[in-house]
């Protein structure tokens, strides 16, 4: 027992004390860039946070346009069928019936006769509906290619910066080496009041900078990393819509009136618009975790700019 208390104190005899000059020295030299890295690291989360908002922004203007172009769709849908059955019904009447009654075909004439330029008048009429709504379709599909290809953007930007900020300068080894500065000048400073050093400024900076021991900085990378998996999910999805977009509304698919050729033009659409609400949704996401980051960020600020401050 005896043996053991006297290596214990040998042991503390040679441990190499630093004196109380040096550990200032490291302390501020660990300390002093934190605050600037941190300050670069909200502006860049605050970068993205707009960024995101306007992809997200755009993606919902994608969505609103992909359902109107949906409703004028089936309206010109709607259309369609009824000049098909006005166009129908003409050609019938212009058969003559196979009953040899004169009676019966002389009034058919004499009705055709009255009635023809009532079906014709009709059927412009209807098939200027049909162009007037095409054309507002293809607009519509148009902006909708645009306002996904500019979600997509918005998202490739979003998931770049978000890679910026995780482990950014390390701003985790910068704050465990900051701690560990930190735990030497205590002991240089018990070791100087022993010695009747004046301890008044490095005790300041001690109960200053020792703050970063109680802070938590594993959200600042989480939720970067949720930012930019979020964008690159978004980024991806916006990508697939615009292409979709895009091959929906080229006049090859819409010149189609076969029904394998309808039915291909109406799930691209489908297929756009659900891409877009995915795409948007994920855009959405990311603000979150950009607005989130942000305010992590700003608890390890508020420490950072304490401790900077008194080293200054």
């Amino acid at each position: 027992m005896l043996f053991a208390c006297l290596c214990l104190v040998s042991t503390f005899a040679n441990a190499e004390e630093l004196d109380l000059n040096t550990a200032l020295q490291n302390t501020y030299r660990t300390c002093a860039e934190i605050d600037d890295n941190l300050h670069d690291l909200k502006v860049l989360a605050g970068v993205n946070t707009a960024v995101t908002a306007v992809g997200t922004a755009v993606g919902t203007g994608a969505v609103a346009t992909g359902f109107v172009k949906q409703k004028t769709d089936k309206e010109i849908d709607k259309l369609e069928k009824i000049l098909e059955k006005l166009k129908n019904i003409e050609s019938n009447m212009q058969q003559k019936p196979s009953n040899d009654v004169a009676a019966l075909r002389n009034d058919l004439d004499v009705y055709f006769e009255a009635h023809k330029n009532d079906s014709e008048v009709e059927q412009n009429s209807i098939q200027s509906q049909i162009d007037e709504l095409t054309e507002k379709s293809k607009k519509l599909g148009n902006w909708r290619t645009g306002l996904l290809a500019g979600n997509t953007a918005t998202s490739v930007a979003g998931a770049i910066i978000a890679s910026k900020t995780i482990n950014k300068d390390d701003i985790k080894g910068q704050i465990d080496a900051c701690i560990s500065a930190t735990k030497e000048l205590n002991n240089a400073i018990m070791q100087a009041k022993m010695n009747g050093e004046d301890i008044t400024e490095a005790d300041t900076i001690y109960k200053a900078c020792r703050e970063y021991e109680y802070i938590d900085i594993s959200p600042i990378n989480n939720r970067g990393k949720g930012a930019m998996i979020a964008s690159s999910i978004g980024a991806g999805l916006g990508g697939v819509g615009t292409i979709t977009s895009a091959v929906a509304n080229t006049d090859k698919t819409r010149e189609d009136n076969s029904e394998t050729g309808k039915k291909k033009e109406k799930d691209l659409n489908t297929a756009s618009n659900v891409l877009s609400i995915g795409a948007t949704a994920a855009s959405a996401t990311a603000t979150v975790f950009n607005a989130t980051q942000i305010a992590a960020i700003k608890k390890v600020a508020k420490v950072s700019e304490s401790c900077t401050g008194v080293l200054k």
